[in-house]
């Protein structure tokens, strides 16, 4: 049985390889999910997505903050059924400004130099999700949750 921090240490390398998340809002009740860019820190108590302020995604999380978001290792090969693993991260998301927003910026651009036209745009929104768990999926079914924080 693997340790707290083992499985911390296995969430860290997997959101430090992988560049897109799925993430899910909703509205009324109506789930949405959207493929993304995103950024974690090394503390996995936030991370970090852009998107413009005229998205359907945004009204949701205008409309309710709670977000899940999924980042998987899978190859979509017949070995992801034993190999790949997958974390959900639960929580809230808020839109960033000012000092907090550049500090983030700064996290988003260290991953997504690319994107540096579109999250400059006036209509972009840098969000800021707070995770309250964290629930790692490996091995198919070897399932863990981590409530932070710590």
């Amino acid at each position: 049985m693997a340790t707290v921090d083992e499985l911390l240490d296995l969430i860290r390398e997997l959101l430090r390889s992988q560049s897109l998340a799925v993430l899910a809002t909703q509205n009324q009740g109506q789930p949405y999910a959207n493929l993304m860019a995103f950024a974690a820190g090394e503390d996995l108590r936030h991370l970090v997505f852009a998107t413009s302020r005229s998205t359907r995604k945004f009204a949701n999380l205008l409309a309710d903050p709670r977000v899940a978001l999924v980042v998987d290792s899978r190859r979509n090969r017949p070995e992801d059924f034993s190999e790949a693993a997958a974390v959900t991260i639960l929580g809230k998301a808020f839109e960033l400004a000012g000092r907090e927003r550049e500090a983030y910026l700064a996290l988003y651009l260290n991953k997504h130099p690319y994107l540096k036209d579109f999250v400059a745009q006036p209509g972009c929104a840098l969000m800021k999700v707070t995770v309250e768990s964290l629930i790692l999926v490996t091995r198919f079914q070897e399932v863990h949750q981590i409530h932070l924080p710590l």
